[in-house]
């Protein structure tokens, strides 16, 4: 989907998606000592504004401008500064080495696409910083939420290998319960990796 596509997703709702945070991204990066986060698509913001609340420096990049407006809206509602960037992450390159942590939750794209814009992201990670890659696996059942297009659905090794000179820490499949009927389990791909530190 396009800009204009998602743009006209977004104004056909009041919310697209959960104000709450995504629960991967709370179980994974709650340990960490806050630093400079990178949230790329960040759609409504949920996920950025959790990480400012937590005392992460963030920036939110997303090329949705009616999905940024709601996220700047509610960070300022909380009175939380954070840094609103809207750009095509198909053609976004972060400052280089600025960031402590990287978020990309559920962008999928073309592996051609894929494979430069997170080599990009990589290039934003200082040194010992770490990426969080979460997304839907190839073994996301049709009934499930998610893309059915099996070339951008992920996989733990793809992803892994496409995170040039980083030490992966995991790389694994997720199986969450989705409150349906009947019921149904998704699954999702998530790679966490660091930059060496220096």
């Amino acid at each position: 989907m396009e800009r204009s596509d998602w743009d006209a997703r977004y104004a056909e709702h009041d919310r697209l998606w959960s104000a709450e945070p995504n629960a991967l991204l709370v179980e994974t990066v709650s340990p960490l000592a806050p630093g400079r986060a990178l949230d790329l698509g960040c759609g409504e913001g949920a996920d950025a504004i959790w990480l400012a609340e937590r005392g992460w420096s963030v920036t939110g990049v997303d090329f949705s401008a009616v999905a940024l407006e709601r996220a700047a809206r509610e960070s300022a509602a909380r009175r939380l500064h954070v840094r609103w960037v809207e750009a095509d992450l198909r053609r976004y390159a972060p400052p280089a080495a600025a960031f402590d942590l990287i978020v990309v939750l559920y962008i999928h794209m073309p592996p051609r696409e894929r494979t430069p814009f997170l080599a990009d992201a990589v290039s934003g990670l200082a040194p010992g910083g770490r990426i969080l890659v979460v997304g839907h696996d190839r073994e996301n059942p049709p009934e499930a939420h998610g893309p059915r297009q099996r070339e951008i659905l992920y996989t733990p090794e793809e992803i892994a290998r496409e995170l040039p000179g980083l030490h992966v820490e995991r790389a694994e499949r997720i199986r969450r319960p989705l409150r349906t009927d009947p019921a149904v389990t998704a699954v999702d791909t998530l790679v966490l990796a660091a930059a060496p530190a220096r």
